[in-house]
């Protein structure tokens, strides 16, 4: 999925990532807004159609979980009879696997609002890529988050295996080798995870705006791709910098 890309070379990459990330700095500080939405997906005239609403609709979802306001929005039985026939998400998250990171609580949602891809780490691989590729194409969804996370056990897994040498068992050994890259062997002990985890999501989004189908959403403004962390702690979402 990458041939384009290689045609165009390292400068038309590099062109290519750099329209994507134009498009993606106009939406990101949204993530850090304290204040819960005053109104319901029923009061909305319309789902979130552009990269900046959809990113508001995710910050204020967020604000509402972190303060134990939730909605709970979209689970009505007029919502499920309406989602047979299609679907629309507004935003796409890719996120990790962990059980404590389930995008459509942490960013009070409900049925067909998001459209989920969820892998440990998170780590891209062809089957993930085309999932999130679905979504931009096929369902114009305006929005995609990486969405890492504070402990992430897979990080931290492949933080251990690069200090000690050793191979991960099974299948899990190629998480490993897609975190790898990012770690600082300059950052010690917890930090280095923490480190890690933040790195990985830079990782993981630029690898999505380098491919050409999502940077020429993103040129357009039609998409932003957004890199974003939850802290278990205080369970708010915030834009990795």
């Amino acid at each position: 999925m990458t041939g384009n890309a290689e045609r165009h070379g390292p400068f038309g990459r590099r062109r290519l990532v750099q329209a994507s990330l134009a498009g993606a700095v106009a939406v990101t500080a949204g993530l850090v807004s304290d204040s819960p939405s005053k109104a319901t997906r029923a009061e909305k005239s319309a789902r979130p159609g552009t990269p900046e609403s959809a990113l508001r609709e995710l910050v204020a979802g967020n604000a509402r979980w972190r303060t134990y306001h939730e909605r709970h929005p979209d689970q009505t039985r007029a919502v499920r009879q309406t989602l047979v026939s299609g679907q629309h998400p507004f935003a796409t998250v890719l996120g990790c696997v962990d059980s404590r990171v389930p995008p459509e609580l942490v960013f009070d949602q409900g049925l067909g609002d998001l459209l989920t891809v969820r892998s440990a780490g998170p780590v891209l691989d062809e089957a993930v890529l085309a999932s999130i590729t679905y979504g931009v194409l096929e369902l114009g969804i305006p929005l995609v988050v990486v969405l890492g996370h504070q402990s992430c056990g897979a990080v931290t897994a492949a933080v251990q295996a690069a200090r000690t040498g050793e191979r991960l068992p099974g299948h899990m050994q190629y998480l490993a080798d897609q975190i790898r890259p990012v770690i600082d062997p300059g950052v010690q002990g917890a930090a280095r995870v923490d480190a890690a985890i933040t790195a990985n999501v830079r990782q993981v989004r630029s690898r999505l705006v380098a491919e050409p189908s999502i940077a020429a959403k993103a040129a357009s403004g039609e998409l932003a791709v957004v890199g974003a962390r939850y802290e278990l702690t205080s369970q708010r979402v915030h834009q990795t910098r």
